[in-house]
């Protein structure tokens, strides 16, 4: 089937705890590596990337058995990619029933969903609680962190005995923060409305006739972020710091 390269709406920006919702179908994809993909006019399936894992879930079309199992998930040049395999009567290849306009039905699986997002803010929640303690604020691609499995690994910049020295009072600080609480704000806004919410400063990658999507975790500052996050900090539950001894940072 040919692919279609329109762009897909990102529709977890408008309601990240939507976990069910429709689509349209556009094209069913197979690349060189043989991965099928199916590619919707919109989705609730957050895609690898920005320090975050993608969803997992599954694709099916009511009063039907068809149904596709989503493995994995990626953006390129705008589009998502919803990669997987077939299951039911569709056997391994894209059958009939998914005429391009076919109204589809998503499922996000809830659990992992939860996990990832706890663990991405968990990451943003560290970004602010180490200037906080004195260790400083990382400048975009000197520091960053990204989850796999149940913990945030945070590598950076700050050496090794600087960590150390203040290695108590950053998890005191991060879990003092998670015990107060805090709303959690996520919004597009106008560039100047995005840098003030940061604290004054967006990083230079991001143009300054844009609308940057910023996620603010309580009264700390802002920071542009594409992902999926808690709706309180308390969510994030706990947090324990653990210095990796390998590290020379």
């Amino acid at each position: 089937m040919e692919m279609d390269l329109s762009g897909t709406k990102l529709a977890y920006f408008d309601d990240m705890w939507n976990l069910q919702s429709k689509a349209l179908f556009i094209s069913y994809f197979q690349g060189e590596d043989n991965r099928r993909a199916l590619i919707l006019d919109s989705t609730i399936f957050h895609p690898q990337g920005g320090g975050q894992p993608s969803d997992t879930g599954f694709i099916s079309i009511e009063e039907s058995d068809f149904k596709f199992v989503v493995e994995d998930v990626r953006l390129k040049d705008g589009v998502v990619f919803h990669y997987g395999y077939f299951v039911g009567s569709s056997g391994g290849e894209c059958d009939t029933k998914l005429e391009k306009g076919r109204e589809v039905c998503l499922y996000v699986d809830e659990q992992r969903r939860v996990l990832n997002s706890r663990l991405h803010s968990a990451g943003h929640l560290l970004d602010t609680c180490m200037q906080n303690v004195g260790l400083g604020y990382l400048e975009p691609g000197k520091g960053y962190h990204f989850p796999d499995g149940p913990f945030v690994e945070y590598k950076g910049t700050v050496p090794q005995t600087e960590l150390q020295s203040k290695q108590k009072e950053l998890e005191l600080e991060a879990n003092s923060l998670i015990s107060k609480g805090g709303k959690v704000l996520v919004a597009i806004l106008p560039y100047d409305e995005a840098s003030e919410l940061c604290g004054g400063r967006l990083p230079d990658y991001i143009s300054k006739s844009s609308t940057p999507r910023v996620v603010k975790l309580g009264n700390n500052p802002g920071c542009p972020c594409g992902g999926t996050h808690v709706a309180d900090i308390s969510e994030i539950r706990s947090l324990k710091t653990l210095i990796n001894k390998r590290s020379s940072n």
